[in-house]
């Protein structure tokens, strides 16, 4: 089959650029010909305040890739459209936030009815809201001949948009796609006294609940937060301070290239993702690739990866008290050694097949 993968790509960062990367891969390599329609500007500054692009790919490149979509040509993205509709029997649109609907609305329109059209949506609709988003998305949801969502929950999400009427809504969890750290480094024996949350802090990340539980939890204990801030850390450090914990968390502001993970797994002695909701997310998968257990609340799919009492603990979301237990409990006596035991790195291959079966079946 011939496929366009039309999505962010190197130099673009993160979980986003990494999965149609290695998507791009996994479809050629089972025999589909593969084509990458990138963006050489996929937001404008003021939309996104982090930063958008690294110097370094975060793993193999996909030679086939082109980097002609930018936010302020529209003209540009029919013509993309126009080229995937003759070039391609499947065009893949990956939405990560209802900011692309119009260049992705104008890019289904060029494409025409030469090509099947999915809509992969890593997120049917924001953690975070905005009033226009909804209606963004029932309008590309409309307009595709297949929906393409990472769990449950957000099948159902967008049944509801589409008000029941689409006739094709799958489901495939999402698979690994985890940046290339390197090696594992070796850690000395002993615990740490120290957890870490890394990536981007948002709201809906529930990094004020984890200050909140450090302050309730075992004083001795420490916090590493480690990524970007969506709209700065000025609040984060002010809770820090008046719950008297700002000695005890260490920042490391920015984003977090590949190569750095390793030592900063290496220094820590468990994850921590104290999320309010979730679709999908790798870092459970990223922190059993470094051999640290999990402590995360029951969000998304985050129960699915998190097996309770074996390789991490499970607490309920937007609850701090509840999260204090599940950090009380990781340093009672013995217990890491017990949740480190039961650290195993995902298999890939399983969750990678599932999801090009119901991607190009």
């Amino acid at each position: 089959m011939r496929i366009t993968l039309v999505g962010p790509a190197h130099p673009y960062k993160g979980g986003g650029a990494r999965h149609t990367t290695e998507l791009a891969h996994r479809l050629a390599a089972a025999g589909h010909r593969v084509a990458v329609e990138s963006w050489r500007a996929q937001y404008p500054a003021a939309l996104y305040p982090g930063r958008q692009t690294v110097d370094e790919p975060e793993g193999p490149l996909y030679p086939h890739t082109r980097r002609d979509l930018a936010w302020y040509r529209p003209d540009g993205w029919y013509r993309t459209g126009r080229r995937a509709g003759r070039e391609a029997d499947l065009v893949v649109l990956a939405v990560l936030s209802p900011v692309q609907v119009p260049p992705y609305l104008v890019l289904r329109a060029g494409c025409g009815r030469h090509a099947r059209v999915v809509a992969l949506c890593h997120n049917v609709l924001p953690h975070e809201r905005g009033r226009a988003d909804t209606a963004l998305m029932r309008l590309l949801l409309d307009r595709v001949d297949t929906v393409l969502t990472h769990s449950p929950q957000q099948r159902a999400l967008a049944e509801r948009l589409t008000r029941g009427r689409h006739p094709d809504v799958r489901t495939a969890e999402m698979p690994p796609h985890l940046p290339e750290t390197g090696p594992r480094r070796a850690r000395s024996a002993g615990v740490r006294h120290r957890l870490l949350f890394f990536g981007i802090v948002r709201p809906y990340k529930g990094v004020d609940v984890l200050l909140r539980a450090l302050a309730a939890g075992p004083p001795d204990v420490s916090l590493t937060v480690a990524g970007e801030f969506w709209g700065g850390s000025r609040e984060l450090r002010a809770l820090a301070e008046r719950l008297g914990v700002a000695h005890r968390v260490r920042w490391r502001e920015g984003y977090v290239p590949a190569e750095e993970l390793p030592d900063l797994f290496a220094d820590c002695d468990a994850v921590v993702l104290p999320y309010r909701s979730a679709t999908a997310t790798q870092n459970v998968w990223l922190a059993h690739e470094h051999g640290l257990p999990v402590l995360a609340t029951r969000v998304g799919t985050l129960p699915d990866h998190v097996r309770d009492g074996v390789d991490g603990l499970l607490c309920a979301p937007d609850d701090p008290g509840d999260l204090a237990r599940a950090i009380a409990d990781c340093y009672a006596p013995g217990r890491l050694d017990e949740l480190r035991a039961g650290v195993r790195p995902v298999d890939a291959e399983a969750y990678w097949d599932r999801y090009l079966a119901a991607l190009a079946g």
